[in-house]
């Protein structure tokens, strides 16, 4: 491939803006949409990703830490930023002095915001998913009404995150779950509308309308990755990434050799071997090896053998030289689907593209403007 990256992903903002606009549609303009664009946009560019998200709709930007509330304020973002994950003394500093949200949901939290001088901040109720978050709706309660009174400090939204919103048959527990949240959290809205409700997540967004509130969280469907794990355009999603290499050599394999640490390929018949310089170097994972198909010059062949660093194999049957240089679709295109990619390597379509390391070339297009 003359001129061009040994790998690339090719992410096209107008399918970015595209699902914002959907994700909006879906909620009939009575909700705000919050795009997260954390782990650099799920690997598609955190500044690319969130400026095409705000040109879809949405208004608000959320990020795992400080250091990614200041990336985004370096690139030039105004608009409120919401940090969601837990913080260092030097991490609070970082978002309160990017004049990010940050969430809180214990006193010592709230003491600490106070100590930095203030900010703006959401109170978290775990209500099942077991991770941050105060279990008891009592004491959450009294964080809330602490952080009304603290100076300095501003209280922007309550919140909850659900832990079965991507599983459709979870037997009612994203129920249980916005029960839970919205028993605590109404009372204290009906004294302080001016407080933001905010719980669903992409799944959450797409599959129950009740779940919007004020604001919905979306991450993965903004990048047009089905949360469900099967189908993006059955969901009207448009994917965003293309992960493309080329064919870099073609060579004979004849029936009892083999191919690759492991020898876990051996050629039950004569057959040519097909190598792709992409490998767990990239992001491209290790247990794909034996597993799926890659579209070489526009046609499925399976992968053989296991992925190395920076190479896989696949099995090309009789085609041969007129192979070498050809195009190599591993995501999109004429490939398989991210979601596809997930299933094979026993994951979700989240890390198939958070797991593309920066040795993958990013290149943006924007087919909406063109058309």
């Amino acid at each position: 491939m003359n001129g061009a990256a040994r790998v690339t992903a090719t992410v096209d903002l107008g399918a970015i803006r595209s699902n914002c606009r959907l994700l909006l549609h879906r909620s009939e303009g009575r909700t705000e949409l919050c795009a997260v664009v954390k782990a650099g946009g799920y690997g598609h560019g955190a500044s690319q990703a969130a400026r095409a998200a705000l040109e879809g709709g949405a208004t608000r930007l959320a990020v795992v830490d400080g250091i990614e509330a200041e990336q985004l304020r370096g690139a030039g973002f105004e608009c409120p930023i919401l940090v969601m994950g837990a913080l260092t003394e030097d991490g609070l500093h970082r978002s309160l002095a990017a004049g990010a949200d940050v969430v809180i949901w214990s006193e010592r939290g709230l003491d600490a915001v106070v100590r930095a001088g203030g900010g703006r901040v959401h109170v978290k109720l775990d209500t099942g998913m077991g991770r941050l978050g105060e279990r008891d709706p009592d004491l959450a309660t009294a964080v809330a009404r602490a952080a009304l009174a603290a100076e300095g400090v501003e209280l922007i939204g309550l919140m909850t995150h659900f832990a079965t919103s991507d599983d459709r048959d979870d037997h009612g527990f994203m129920d249980q779950q916005l029960q839970r949240f919205l028993s605590w959290a109404e009372p204290l809205k009906s004294a302080r509308p001016e407080l933001m409700l905010h719980a669903a997540n992409s799944g959450a967004a797409l599959r129950d309308p009740r779940t919007h509130l004020d604001m919905i969280r979306c991450g993965i469907a903004v990048y047009g990755i089905d949360p469900f794990g099967f189908d993006a355009h059955a969901e009207g999603l448009s994917p965003a990434l293309k992960l493309s290499s080329y064919v870099a050599e073609v060579k004979r394999c004849r029936r009892g050799e083999s191919v690759g640490y492991g020898r876990r390929f051996t050629a039950t018949r004569d057959t040519n071997i097909a190598v792709v310089p992409v490998g767990y170097g990239d992001g491209w994972r290790r247990s794909l090896g034996n597993v799926g198909t890659v579209a070489l010059d526009g046609r499925a062949y399976p992968m053989v053998g296991t992925v190395s660093m920076d190479s896989f194999t696949v099995d090309v049957g009789e085609r041969g030289d007129e192979l070498i240089g050809a195009p190599a679709e591993l995501i999109g295109g004429h490939g398989p689907t991210a979601e596809e990619v997930a299933k094979w390597s026993g994951t979700i379509g989240y890390e198939v593209t958070c797991a593309l390391t920066p040795r993958v070339a990013r290149e943006y297009r924007d087919d909406e403007q063109a058309a």
